[in-house]
């Protein structure tokens, strides 16, 4: 009998591709713990077959990492030097697992890969439908999950960030090696599913990343090209686009008031950052830069229209700070944490990330519209949980281009 040959990196990814989706459902801050799991697990696999450590390298390795370590480096004189550091630090390690993982898959046979992509049209599919469950449910599914009689506002809030990874997830869809109805039911099962959640911001990315996918289809890699050059640009110009913009916005009374509360989180952010341009205010100093916990005053409420009696209810609400944990807005807090420097070094990130999806096809178009499109709506920068989904969707990237690579011409 012959031994029977080692899994490779591609088993436990699998395994990690099938489980994420539904870990957004029932609760998205495992994903940073599943990812860091399956990440390990995959390198281990990896030197089990080969022997060998797939030792992460290559220019968008080092751009990814420049943030972290210039986030460390503005320890010395940030609000909370000790959660900078260690932001900086796991950030940094976090993308280092993730780049040796993507190596990994590269080396990996093509047979593997495909069953690995299989596995992710699973998980999706899962993830989808446990999603629409949960939401036309009243959210009986995570509320049962967590022992609970009754489902919570915050339980019913806590669905957005499912509605972020189902958005981010869809444009992989047509590359999933599954039959072309199954592929049609995911696409129209998540936007259904998408338009029934309380995630606004997973909605506008799903469109996005979806017409990215069309227009790359028809255009070519010069979509995803321009999606990078578009974000360095506005990385670099972020202030001075935003401060143009904000003074002559008409009266926000006609918005909801979460989404007027972020334009004045918006013009919070940019009276800091005109403080500290250069060097910003500190990794993770939106946590903890002053008067960032207070509540908007009248004058600011004056200035943006919001003067109706419910505006005013609403906004001297504890809960409406001026900068409450994040600016919602990937670069201004780029901006008011990192300062300018910051913003030049993500903004190379942002070109090779362009080319990069670029070289993968369609679906890297679609794929970095919509996760831009969230970034510069809702999350954190730092969240680790976020971090993890973009990593573990660009090491799925790393398996596309080996099996791209390895198709006959």
């Amino acid at each position: 009998m012959t031994a029977r040959a080692p899994g490779g990196a591609s088993r436990p990814m699998g395994i990690l591709l099938l489980l994420v989706p539904a870990i957004a459902v029932g609760q998205f801050r495992g994903i940073a713990l599943a990812a860091t799991i399956g990440f390990v697990a995959a390198i281990a696999a990896h030197y089990q077959a080969h022997r060998r450590l797939p030792w992460p390298g290559g220019p968008t390795t080092l751009l990814a990492l420049l943030p972290p370590l210039w986030c460390l480096a503005t320890a010395a004189w940030a609000e909370a030097p000790g959660r900078a550091a260690t932001t900086a630090l796991s950030v940094g390690g976090f993308v280092l697992l993730g780049a040796a993982t993507a190596r990994a898959l590269s080396e990996e046979p093509p047979a593997r890969l495909g069953r690995m992509m299989r596995l992710l049209a699973w998980g999706l599919a899962l993830g989808i439908l446990l999603a629409f469950l949960d939401q036309v449910t009243g959210n009986a599914l995570r509320a049962a999950v967590r022992g609970m009689r009754q489902a919570t506002e915050t339980l019913y809030f806590g669905l957005k960030p499912a509605g972020s990874v189902i958005a981010v997830l869809l444009p992989l869809v047509p590359l999933l090696p599954v039959p072309r109805a199954a592929k049609a039911a995911m696409v129209i099962g998540g936007l259904v599913t998408l338009a029934l959640l309380p995630a606004s911001s997973a909605k506008i990315a799903a469109l996005v990343g979806l017409l990215a996918l069309a227009a790359a289809w028809r255009l070519g890699p010069w979509v995803a090209r321009g999606i990078g050059m578009a974000l360095a640009a506005g990385f670099v110009a972020a202030p001075l686009v935003f401060g143009a913009a904000l003074p002559r916005l008409p009266s926000l009374e006609t918005i909801p008031p979460s989404a007027a509360h972020r334009i004045l989180i918006w013009d919070f952010a940019l009276a800091r950052i005109a403080e500290r341009p250069v060097l910003g205010w500190g990794g993770e100093a939106s946590r903890a830069v002053p008067g960032g916990r207070d509540t908007f005053d009248l004058p600011t409420l004056d200035r943006f229209g919001l003067t109706s009696p419910a505006s005013r209810f609403w906004f001297a609400r504890p809960e409406a700070q001026r900068l409450p944990l994040h600016t919602h807005n990937a670069m201004l807090q780029v901006w008011l944490e990192l300062g300018g420097v910051g913003a030049a070094l993500v903004a190379l990130l942002m070109l090779r990330l362009g080319w990069a999806a670029g070289a993968s096809g369609p679906a890297g178009a679609g794929v970095l519209a919509a996760a831009v499109t969230v970034g510069m709506l809702s999350y954190g920068i730092w969240q680790e949980w976020w971090i993890g989904l973009l990593l573990i969707v660009g090491a799925v990237f790393a398996a596309l281009n080996r099996l791209r690579a390895a198709r006959p011409r």
